[in-house]
């Protein structure tokens, strides 16, 4: 896709993501900025598996203490722009630190690192209810108030998380467009032949599992002031495969894999409920099916049909001109 396709198509996507919500009820809207928040805990997450290698099975225990650390402050009077730096800072940190197991253990055992980890934080919230609520959980954060803009109305809150994933997204494409971004996918493919080409394997790593944990703690800052409620249940291991599932089914390692991976998740069962009791059969079973068949993801589909139906004549390099023998 040439620079000039690929920016019409971003324009056209942000046309659509502007006019989607207009008209519709309060519902669909708030579905909507759902759509949005988990996308950009997926995005994160596609920095630390899809770009890096790295797999995580924590991702939601990161927006649990990105939404803590905002419902704890706003509801002590702070306002949520300046509780942003400190939610994100403490994901920054404890991201860190979790990318160190990642520098001893790889595949399976990681992941078995990271659940753990994930199941820890869960404890914590739960048993730690003189400062989280326990099971009760917190209620009543108030929304942003940026003065001529109030995001106390569905739409205008759907408009000011859109605004925050346009940065994010931005944010993303230019870590994945820097020496940082190549040195991730340096150590996914191949971390020996990287660190032969002085990659900072170890380095690079930890900023892997910092930056993605970072995402997750953005997409808690938002889903917290969204559902005005929050509770240890909402970030458990299951909210963790989920976004696993937007990342493994949008498209590992493709930058819009996660909005699409999280429309699949996130919309995808709101589109069949007019088959009433048998949508998530029919969503399960669907998922079951991209996975088998588009085990790229469904990004992947759009690739493989553009080589079989427009391919690219690449020229031999001995073959262009001037590289022949005269």
């Amino acid at each position: 896709m040439t620079d000039r396709r690929r920016t019409f198509f971003i324009l056209g996507l942000l046309v659509l993501a502007i006019a989607a919500p207009i008209g519709q009820g309060n519902y669909i809207i708030y579905v909507l900025t759902s759509w949005l928040v988990f996308a950009i805990a997926a995005m994160g997450l596609n920095l630390t598996l899809g770009y890096a290698g790295q797999i995580s099975l924590a991702q939601a225990s990161f927006m649990a203490i990105g939404a803590y650390v905002t419902s704890l402050l706003t509801l002590a009077g702070w306002h949520w722009i300046l509780t942003l730096p400190l939610a994100l800072t403490a994901c920054f940190v404890v991201g860190l630190l979790l990318g160190y197991p990642a520098l001893r253990v790889k595949g399976h055992f990681l992941a078995f690192v990271t659940l753990a980890f994930n199941t820890l934080v869960f404890l914590v919230l739960r048993n730690e209810d003189w400062l989280t609520g326990g099971s009760y959980g917190l209620v009543g954060m108030p929304r942003p108030d940026f003065g001529l803009f109030s995001t106390m109305k569905q739409l205008h809150f759907y408009y000011f998380t859109l605004g925050v994933t346009v940065l994010a997204a931005l944010a993303m494409w230019g870590i994945v467009r820097s020496p940082w971004g190549r040195a991730f996918k340096a150590l996914r493919e191949n971390p020996i032949r990287a660190e032969s080409l002085g990659v900072d394997t170890r380095r690079i790593t930890l900023l892997a599992f910092a930056i993605g944990s970072t995402f997750g703690g953005l997409a808690g800052t938002l889903i917290a002031p969204l559902v005005q409620f929050i509770e240890p249940g909402s970030f458990g291991v299951a909210h963790s495969l989920r976004i696993l599932l937007m990342v493994v089914v949008g498209g590992s390692g493709y930058f819009f894999g996660p909005f699409l991976g999280a429309a699949v998740v996130i919309l995808l069962p709101e589109v069949l409920r007019f088959t009433e009791g048998y949508y998530l059969i029919i969503y399960s079973a669907l998922v079951i099916v991209m996975l088998v068949f588009v085990p790229s993801g469904l990004i992947g589909v759009w690739g493989k049909l553009r080589e079989r139906f427009w391919p690219r004549h690449r020229l031999r390099a001995d073959m262009k001109e001037g590289a022949g023998l005269k």
